[in-house]
């Protein structure tokens, strides 16, 4: 018992000695713990720095000799240190009473240079990466830059260049930084591909798309280029297309990028699945806020019982009906389409239901990414403003109108909570893009007129002018017998409204074989939106016209005609009495259209009336009015033939002054093919010049397709076509032909969508046409559809 007792007192004596120590060694630690979270330090020494100085780091760390800190401290020091970007390394020690700051510099950009590029500037590629001169060099940030230098290249259709960079010390903590490119060849888009499409073919389907397949002239329109974000977008216009022709349930599979190396080709492949095909059923409103009569607004849906369905028709009717319900007085008013599928009669019923929407207003606009663009002409195209009700249709149409601006390369509208529950904060990002414009192109025109044969042009153009949503282009142009000047001014947004107003300012000359004319002039002029499809321009024009024989005709430049110069009898006196002519009107333009594409029409009607007033003051007195108006219908999706119909006339009335022969209408080739520039109407009795007519009235019937064995990337299309025109009335003494003669012509085109700009080449036969008139089969020049 005793030698047990012995052993429990000995282990008791042990387990209570460890405890001691134990204890006191936690007591020494936790005093230390203590001891560095509320630290005082005497001395704040800085080592490892060459530039920066050290009072410049203290004042960076925040610590400061005899004042408290702890180790929370220390790491928002090395924190802001880090964040200067002057330092690749940082330590932050306590050494008894000295706090050692350990910093090793970043070393200092000297250049930035880019060797073996050649098809992207210096300044393009500068741009793109982060590294500058004078800036502090990173390692990490060199490798990112390799990637933006490849990307860059890639967005050029270059998805084979390589980039290597490498750095040259020039002592003193400067380096140059050097990026090595080898460009590689141009990658190509051999074939664009479609998988499951049956009620369009590959062609048509091509041409909705902006990616295109590579062609001899692919290097002037660069949509041969494959990108990932252009791919997104083409198949939404792939949605749009389907689902405005009837095909509510179109799907888009997949969509796939496939490189040859071996060629440097992508074929690109989109696999879809279309649907059936459905036309509207029953069309009805619904609406549950007391007040609201949904008969009253029937007229503006666009939806019609029996039409093919059309997504676009019905978004049309959601902005028309928020709109006038905003009007009314009820800002909370959502509109909610609800479909109704017949898979039996392929039939989709809309109803539209009107509902009192929840109570949120917007408590403020954030713009983001407009590095050009100013703020005020992004909030100009929105509806609504901060304070008022928040309704997601009319934000969608801003949306739409800052896309049509083609200002930004990308557009993004999203929200997020405001200050309370009912505040929401509309946040718009956008990306801008390039919007100016060098252009020199060279053309050649078919004709007897001083613009025929071979014309040069050049100018300069910017769509966003200081980022302030304004229009100016400066254009030269000329031929052997022609010279035009132009500069153009737009405002969009006149007076904060809108409504556009803008000048232009032009000087033009013409040499014809007898005589030679000068006009300078301008016009200013002022648009406004009356209705989505109707609008309406209003004009002043001044102009000073000069006539003047040619040096064939006035060999002694006396100013009287030679002997045997044949010239008709209105134009000498012109050139001798009425020279210079000064011509001031004002003239107003209604414009109705229906377009669906611009660029490309193939569904809708374009119409314009304009009547011009002359004899404000000056020496013209007359009353012109015109109009023409083109339609346009796609006979067959499938086979891509597009009908046109095209229909005009237009008449002067002498205001107590005689016409001169320049204030007559005259024949065109945008009036009749087969006949030369005022080849018909009325002519001089004694030489057989045309004289043009007060009247005359065109009609056009065409057909547009495909060509066949052409890729559709080529952008070529024909056409075959019969026109009709008369030129008629004419009250000059030496007029003949005067009375109403119908012409006729039938003939076939080849139209071009050329990077240039439309062109087209028309080969036309007369088949009812008079003695008198002057034939031109071949016409080669701009196509001008409106």
């Amino acid at each position: 018992m005793k030698a047990a007792s012995s052993l429990f007192g000995a282990a008791s004596a042990v387990f209570l000695s460890l405890c001691v120590v134990f204890s006191g060694s936690v007591a020494v630690q936790l005093a230390s713990v203590s001891s560095a979270q509320a630290a005082v330090v005497s001395r704040i020494d800085v080592r490892g720095n060459e530039r920066v100085e050290s009072d410049t780091i203290r004042d960076y760390i925040g610590i400061r000799p005899g004042v408290s800190f702890n180790s929370s401290a220390i790491d928002e020091a090395v924190k802001r240190l880090f964040s200067t970007n002057l330092f690749s390394e940082v330590q932050i020690n306590q050494r008894g009473s000295v706090l050692v700051v350990v910093v090793a510099e970043y070393q200092i950009v000297n250049q930035v240079i880019f060797q073996g590029n050649r098809k992207i500037k210096d300044a393009q590629l500068a741009s793109a990466v982060q590294l500058q001169p004078r800036g502090s060099f990173s390692e990490a940030t060199m490798q990112a830059d390799i990637g933006a230098v490849e990307a860059a290249y890639s967005r050029i259709g270059r998805d084979d260049a390589r980039v290597t960079a490498y750095t040259q010390d020039l002592g003193g903590g400067r380096v140059n930084v050097i990026f090595e490119i080898t460009e590689g060849g141009r990658t190509k888009i051999a074939s664009i591909n479609f998988v499951g499409n049956n009620a369009y073919r590959d062609g048509r389907l091509q041409d909705i798309i902006q990616t295109k397949k590579s062609n001899f002239l692919s290097f002037l329109s660069r949509k041969d280029v494959f990108d990932e974000a252009q791919l997104r977008v083409d198949e939404e216009l792939l949605r749009r297309f389907y689902y405005n022709r009837g095909y509510a349930d179109f799907q888009i599979i997949s969509s796939s990028a496939d490189l040859d190396e071996t060629e440097n080709k992508y074929t690109i492949t989109f696999t879809v699945d279309e649907g059936e095909r459905y036309t509207f059923g029953s069309i009805e409103i619904d609406s549950t806020i007391p007040g609201v009569d949904a008969q009253s607004l029937e007229r503006l849906v666009e939806t019609r019982s029996g039409d093919t369905y059309s997504a676009s028709d019905v978004e049309d009717t959601l902005v028309a009906i928020t709109e006038r319900l905003a009007g009314q007085g009820y800002p909370f008013a959502q509109v909610t389409p609800r479909g109704d599928r017949d898979f039996v009669n392929r039939t989709i019923s809309v109803l539209y239901t009107i509902d009192q929407g929840p109570r949120a207003y917007i408590e403020r606009i954030e713009i983001r990414g407009n590095t050009k663009t100013r703020d005020f002409v992004i909030r100009r195209e929105f509806d609504v403003s901060e304070g008022d009700a928040f309704n997601q249709v009319l934000i969608q149409q801003a949306r739409k109108r800052l896309e049509a601006l083609d200002f930004f390369a990308s557009v993004d509208i999203s929200t997020a909570q405001g200050s309370g529950p009912d505040q929401v904060i509309l946040i718009v990002d956008v990306e801008d893009k390039s919007t100016g414009e060098f252009s020199i192109g060279a053309g050649y025109a078919t004709g007897n007129t001083p613009t025929s044969g071979f014309l040069l042009e050049a100018g300069v153009s910017e769509r966003n002018f200081l980022g302030r949503g304004q229009a100016i282009r400066l254009s030269v142009s000329g031929g052997s017998s022609a010279r035009d000047y132009m500069i153009s001014f737009t405002e969009p947004y006149f007076l904060g409204r809108r409504v556009s107003a803008g000048f232009d300012i032009f000087r033009q000359t013409r040499s014809y074989t007898n005589y030679t004319s000068t006009v300078t002039g301008g016009t200013v002029r002022l648009g406004l939106p009356i209705t989505e499809h109707l609008s309406t321009t209003f004009a002043y024009n001044l102009a000073v016209e000069s006539y003047a024989y040619s040096a064939a005709c006035d060999a002694n430049g006396d100013g009287i005609a030679d002997a045997g110069c044949a010239i008709a009898a209105p134009i000498v006196t012109a050139v001798t009495t009425q020279s210079p002519w000064t011509k001031s009107s004002i003239s107003a333009t209604l414009t109705y259209s229906t377009i669906d594409n611009i660029q490309d029409p193939r569904n809708g009607l374009h119409a314009t009336f304009t009547t011009e007033f002359a004899g404000i003051f000056g020496n013209a007195r007359f009353i012109k009015v015109s109009g023409r108006a083109n339609y346009y219908k796609t006979l067959s999706e499938e086979l891509d033939l597009v009908g046109v119909l095209v229909a005009g006339g237009g008449h002067v009335q002498a205001l107590g002054v005689p016409l001169r022969v320049f204030d007559y209408n005259q024949s065109t080739t945008r009036i009749i093919r087969g006949f030369a520039h005022n080849g018909i109407g009325p002519f001089d009795t004694a030489t057989g010049e045309h004289l043009g007519g007060a009247t005359y009235f065109h009609a056009s019937a065409e057909m547009q397709f495909p060509l066949p064995l052409l890729p559709k990337s080529f952008g070529l299309r024909g056409a075959v076509f019969a026109d009709a025109a008369t030129v008629y009335g004419n009250a000059l003494a030496t007029a003949a032909g005067t009375t109403m003669a119908w012409r006729a012509s039938v003939g076939a085109s080849v139209i071009w969508a050329s990077p240039f700009g439309p062109l087209r080449v028309d080969y036309a036969i007369p088949v009812a046409r008079t003695a008198t008139d002057t034939v031109q089969n071949f016409n080669f020049g701009i196509s001008t559809r409106f």
